[in-house]
């Protein structure tokens, strides 16, 4: 979700980002929202077979080919590599009209964006032909739009105007407008966006005297910081279990973006003060807001999750000691692994986290699922969009190559991709909610297995997504984030000396813009 490149700030405004109002309007009358894995990561190597793959290997030709076979790759995560892939998803491509003369190849690459965001950027600059398609981070679409490397779809002829015109009034508008350009050209098109929420054990909470009234409740009434963790600590007393609560505090993208930002936000806090104002610029001329009590006092609470409230520089009323240090390593994966295999009681991650862990083989019926806590309502809160059970609002993309040789061919299969069964069988599959709202609001969303469970508090998360500040200098900004954010959680961090330095660092690539 990072990038290196740099624009001035009569671009940093255009990047496409949506307030939260104007994403609640959005999803329409269904309130249902969707979505990553927003920054889905792991740090155990994937398959390399195709990481070397060269431009010898590509297929001459086009869609109309003569007969002959033409093999697109793409660029994608490792959960649709094998039999997911073959047998269950590239089927429906042909059902959906793709010529079955064309055949998509999985490149399963790192999981952890800030990898694939690199690996991207050395293979675009490189003018390599392949891979074709591009799996891309919603997060990091821009930067690489404005260098021009990405297939504009709206000048390629090959998408018309009917597609444009499905993904304009049918998809989530918060997702579509971080697939275009400045010009408002389409360049990507939304495989699934995405958001996070509270997963947690109820057996654990059922052994520390909870029951089915209070999992209803927070079902779309989550509960405060304070209160989680208090109900925390006592299924951790109440249960044999070794951690609390895990969540991804390694300083990557995903801190900055995603959890800091909902820690931050569900304080009432902001990195440019107002966000409805400030959150997509323009760069240079609002606020650095990061040094206020709320961000601090944020950054104090998980420290006292980590440490205990006996430790410096953290709060007296909030239950300590339930989150590991190993918290302050650990992205998606590493995060999920313990919750999964019942060695936490609660786990902050995206969907796909939901579809692993509800499994007949995992927790099944006793995962519980609930909106992000908060510290401030929304009333409390200082700046308006925060406050309340924020949600980091997150998503992935599909985009073409424009150095590939069968250009036409992968924009047939960006176009096979938009058909209602191929969503529903990623939300079925792998746990990917659809890019419209409508396709979640159904009976058949409902009566996905493990995922169907939980629509109702989706739509939660959905109604108080947050985007992450994405401008032409966001990338070397959220590096900046999420080092200071990580220090600060560490034994001897201090919070608002990090935030004071933050400011000071985010002020400079501001004015340097």
């Amino acid at each position: 979700m990072v990038d290196s490149s740099s624009h001035g700030p009569d671009d940093s405004n255009r990047d496409g980002g949506v307030s939260r109002r104007k994403f609640v309007r959005a999803v329409g009358a269904s309130g249902v929202a969707a979505g990553i894995a927003g920054c889905t990561g792991s740090d155990q190597p994937q398959d390399r077979e195709s990481n070397t793959a060269n431009d010898g290997g590509a297929t001459v030709g086009n869609v109309e080919n003569q007969g002959q076979k033409t093999t697109l790759q793409w660029a994608t995560d490792p959960d649709f590599k094998g039999e997911t892939w073959n047998q269950e998803l590239q089927p429906i491509l042909y059902e959906n009209g793709l010529s079955k003369d064309i055949e998509v190849k999985i490149l399963s690459g790192p999981s952890v964006t800030d990898n694939r965001r690199a690996q991207y950027q050395q293979w675009l600059s490189a003018g390599r032909s392949k891979p074709d398609i591009l799996y891309v981070d919603s997060g990091w679409t821009i930067p690489f739009i404005v260098r021009n490397q990405l297939l504009n779809l709206s000048k390629s002829g090959a998408f018309p105007q009917e597609r444009m015109q499905e993904l304009e009034n049918q998809y989530f508008e918060a997702s579509v407008s971080t697939a275009k350009g400045p010009n408002g050209d389409l360049y990507a098109v939304p495989l699934f966006p995405d958001f996070p929420t509270m997963q947690y054990n109820k057996q654990y909470l059922k052994n520390a005297g909870y029951g089915q009234s209070d999992f209803d409740t927070w079902a779309q009434n989550s509960m405060t910081w304070q209160k989680f963790s208090q109900v925390t600590k006592e299924a951790m007393n109440n249960n044999e279990v070794q951690y609390g609560f895990t969540f991804q505090g390694n300083a990557y993208e995903g801190l900055s973006c995603c959890d800091f930002n909902e820690f931050m936000s569900s304080w009432g806090g902001a990195y440019f003060g107002n966000p409805a104002e400030n959150l997509f610029g323009p760069v240079g001329n609002r606020p650095i807001t990061v040094d206020e009590p709320q961000v601090v006092n944020a950054i104090k609470m998980v420290r006292t999750f980590i440490h205990g409230s006996n430790a410096n520089n953290t709060l007296n009323n909030y239950q300590g000691q339930i989150a590991p240090a190993a918290v302050m390593q650990w992205t998606e994966e590493p995060s999920r692994k313990p919750f999964t295999n019942k060695d936490a009681v609660m786990h902050r991650n995206w969907p796909y986290a939901i579809n692993i862990s509800g499994a007949e083989d995992a927790l099944g019926q006793n995962l519980g699922v609930m909106p992000i806590p908060y510290a401030k309502t929304e009333q409390e809160a200082k700046y308006p969009m925060t406050g309340g059970p924020v949600a980091a609002l997150g998503g992935w993309h599909n985009a073409v190559n424009p150095n590939s040789n069968n250009t036409e061919a992968a924009v047939e299969v960006l176009k096979a991709m938009m058909g209602d069964e191929f969503k529903y069988k990623l939300f079925e599959v792998l746990g990917f909610l659809p890019p419209e709202p409508k396709l979640l609001d159904s009976d058949r969303a409902r009566q996905v297995p493990v995922m169907g469970r939980y629509v109702d508090q989706l739509r939660v998360a959905g109604e108080n997504a947050i985007p992450r500040p994405v401008t032409a200098v966001w990338p070397s900004q959220s590096s900046k984030i999420s080092q200071q954010v990580n220090g600060a959680f560490g034994q001897g961090g201090r919070p608002q000396q990090a935030m004071t330095q933050l400011k000071a660092q985010l002020e400079a690539i501001e004015s340097s813009a």
